[in-house]
């Protein structure tokens, strides 16, 4: 079969082509033809950064994959050769991804294709819809009523999340870049804020009346989450996915501060079948018209990678950049 590999760790002159074996199901795995892929942050990261799994990189990276079973292992139950199916499989800790015709995946991270979505569609959803469930479901319990603050409404993580909140009966206050507005309006949010005109005060004081949003949401992370600490009530919840330098508010506020990282499945050989669940319950909100992915317009193959990552390290991608075989 073709695949783009990489060798080495660099720009995205990296990647070639190259002829690999067709892999083979084995037990608890199954073998998907790849028809879609979705560009992340942890991709590019992964092909140029060392990173805490760079020692054990496969050569073909992206996990995000939208697909058709081909060949199921021994003790899968729960799909058959022809399923449409996704998930987040691969493309880090020496497991290959979907950068190829074919790929092996484990079959408790896969779930069946949302029947509304296109394989296109499809392909972006797994991480970020993951990692937008972790944050809100599984580790500050959102549920009716909440005062939810999410941070970048368009956002591949932040568009999602604003999604899943309001099916989960939240109040959903989100900032947004302005060149986004007009986007960020069809995402769902109750309240949107500018965040190059308002201040956090500002918009703590018109749609909390000043006591803070009760659970807040940072996949921007970086400087921007010392906002989110401020924008949290006292004994308030905040949940990011990233590192961060200076936890001071946390304890000042007593606010419980979780992070979320969705990889931790893949990397460490554990809760693999969650992965399972969050993408079957992600799939019945998408065929009741409850969740969207927004799609950049790019049309990639997954032979044209490079451009894809030039294109998401430009900026200049409005939704979630795919790649197709």
């Amino acid at each position: 079969m073709k695949a783009m590999i990489i060798k080495e760790i660099g720009s995205t002159d990296v990647f070639q082509l190259s002829e690999r074996a067709k892999p083979v199901a084995k037990r608890g795995h199954m073998v998907v033809e790849v028809k879609a892929t979705s560009v992340n942050p942890i991709d590019t990261m992964l092909r140029s950064t060392e990173l805490p799994w760079s020692q054990n990189l496969p050569e073909v990276l992206h996990g995000d994959v939208a697909g058709i079973v081909t060949e199921v292992g021994a003790d899968v139950t729960d799909f058959n050769v022809g399923d449409e199916v996704y998930g987040m499989a691969g493309g880090v800790n020496g497991v290959d991804g979907a950068l190829a015709e074919f790929m092996l995946v484990d079959a408790r991270l896969m779930a069946q294709k949302p029947k509304t979505l296109t394989m296109k569609q499809a392909s972006a959803l797994p991480l970020v819809a993951i990692t937008a469930y972790e944050a809100l479901v599984e580790k500050m319990n959102v549920g009716p009523g909440d005062n939810v603050l999410i941070h970048g409404a368009t956002g591949g993580v932040g568009h999602i999340a604003i999604q899943l909140a309001k099916v989960l009966g939240a109040n959903v206050t989100s900032t947004h870049a302005p060149k986004n507005e007009a986007l960020a309006k069809t995402v769902g949010a109750d309240n949107l804020v500018d965040y190059t005109k308002e201040s956090v005060s500002d918009y703590v004081q018109a749609y909390t009346n000043g006591v803070g949003f009760d659970k807040v949401f940072d996949p921007v992370a970086g400087d921007n989450i010392q906002k989110s600490f401020e924008a949290a009530r006292f004994n308030g919840h905040v949940t990011t996915t990233l590192p961060i330098a200076d936890p001071l508010q946390v304890a000042l506020k007593s606010l419980s501060f979780h992070s979320v990282l969705m990889l931790i499945p893949l990397c460490h050989d554990i809760n693999h079948t969650s992965h399972g669940r969050i993408l079957n319950e992600i799939a019945e909100f998408v065929d009741a018209g409850k969740i969207t992915p927004i799609i950049d317009e790019s049309n990639f193959s997954i032979w044209e990678v490079a451009k894809a990552h030039d294109l998401l390290a430009s900026g200049k991608a409005v939704g979630k950049i795919t790649l197709t075989v």
